[in-house]
């Protein structure tokens, strides 16, 4: 083997050592982040919230995305990319570990605060592990290895709701929910039986929370090699974003953070209302516990088509195109549809299953949004990825939105807020990224 070959090689096996342990993050992203689907009808229960209260789970989790993106940046410059990812996983074990008083003292706020922490480490490593997915490897493959890492977190998200469930919930639950839901209980007696429930949260995350403290000592001395910012610099300076003096004269930037913002927002309504949907079909946790899997196993499906026909068959507008398409057609199956069905074991209204279909067109979307929104920044570059960055707030305001109108009118007229979202998407895939100056004057 010639040195050259035996560098190459090298080369490579660092490649992929690198995809894997940023893999295994993406996986812990998802884990941490799609409990909330179980820990939203767990919480309204055991802390007796309305659904806009318990909606405040994903508010308090991803308001984090807004207000900490730009701290985050500042971290990784400051400490490097591998200590800042340290950091931000011994953020999220702090948040973790927050749930043991809120737990002993039964109060919601607390958890909240919890939430947040997890959500500002989760920031930091989102802005670490985006860019470094995307420069690790071939930039011609690097959709290809985001759609592995889309993978890893939805896979995560299928499993967690699933071994939280099997951890908190017993098999006589059913009859506890019940009994508190006609009030059987007196005022001293449900307390009783409400500071036992959230109590089982304690060890879980507890353990959570000492596991991401070893994974974030771990990533320190891992053999993930650093990246070179400086380098990364010189190579925007180069693009024609030269030529702007504001990141405001970039339209088609300003409406794909628009886009991202409302994407998100979607796919986490689609996911963390799918429980307190099934909820008033007259299932119970133990039975509706399984939905959000359900949803992000479609999501998967949806990535390993991407991977196949992406871009062989199909180019990445036009699959963003047809799924922004998808998820209107799918939307306006959640509210209109109403007939009664019986599938894998569940007997519901047909527009639950809608609901569970958006995962599909909800996986391609994000890799959409992302270089339509970013081409030809220039220098520009780095704001605008925290822009997008910015954008998954979505995540935090759109569900509060949802629990609204689920408390005004019904859980299921509430997912009438999907229509305009979508057709905002389909907007922005057809045209939107087009738009290159906010002047409609004819030259």
């Amino acid at each position: 083997m010639t040195l050259n070959n035996a560098t190459e090689s090298h080369s490579k096996r660092m490649m992929y050592i690198a995809i894997a342990i940023v893999g295994m993050m993406f996986f812990i992203f998802g884990f941490v982040s799609w409990v909330n689907a179980i820990l939203i009808p767990y919480f309204r229960i055991a802390c007796e919230l309305t659904n806009f209260q318990s909606y405040l789970v994903t508010f308090a989790f991803y308001i984090a995305y807004l207000v900490m993106s730009i701290p985050a940046s500042f971290v990784l410059k400051r400490a490097g990319f591998k200590k800042g990812i340290m950091y931000g996983f011994f953020c999220m074990a702090t948040g973790a570990m927050l749930f043991v008083p809120a737990a002993l003292i039964r109060t919601y706020w607390v958890f909240l605060i919890g939430l947040f922490s997890i959500g500002t480490g989760l920031t930091i490593l989102q802005a670490a592990a985006n860019p470094y997915i995307t420069i690790v490897g071939p930039i011609e493959s690097a959709a290809k290895r985001i759609s592995i890492m889309g993978i890893c977190n939805k896979f995560a998200g299928i499993i967690a709701p699933l071994i939280f469930a099997a951890i908190i919930l017993k098999s006589s639950d059913s009859v506890i929910f019940e009994q508190l839901n006609v009030g059987a209980f007196s005022e001293a007696e449900k307390d009783v039986v409400l500071d036992g429930l959230i109590r089982r949260v304690i060890w879980p995350y507890s353990i959570l929370s000492i596991f991401l403290f070893a994974v974030g000592i771990f990533i320190r001395y891992s053999v993930l090699p650093e990246i070179n910012q400086e380098e990364e610099n010189k190579e925007v300076e180069t693009d024609d974003g030269k030529s702007h003096t504001s990141i405001l004269q970039f339209p088609y930037l300003l409406m794909g953070a628009v886009a991202m913002f409302l994407h998100v927002g979607t796919q986490v309504i689609a996911i963390d209302t799918i429980i307190g949907y099934a909820n008033s079909m007259y299932m119970d946790l133990l039975e509706a516990k399984v939905f959000p899997s359900y949803t992000l196993t479609a999501t998967i499906c949806g990535y390993i088509m991407g991977i196949i026909l992406i871009p062989k068959y199909l180019s990445q507008k036009r699959a963003f195109q047809i799924c922004c398409t998808l998820g209107l057609i799918f939307s306006l199956g959640v509210v209109l549809s109403n007939m009664q069905v019986s599938f894998l074991g569940h007997d519901a209204n047909f527009s639950i299953w809608f609901l569970v279909l958006l995962g599909f067109p909800n996986s391609l979307i994000y890799a959409g949004i992302w270089p339509l929104s970013i081409r030809g920044l220039g220098r520009f570059t780095k704001i605008g990825s925290s822009l997008l960055i910015m954008g998954l707030c979505g995540n935090a305001i759109l569900p509060l939105i949802y629990g609204h109108f689920a408390d005004l009118f019904s859980v299921k007229q509430a997912y009438w807020v999907l229509i305009p979202c979508y057709l905002y998407l389909m907007f922005f895939s057809l045209y939107g990224h087009k738009i290159e100056s906010w002047s409609f004057k004819k030259k």
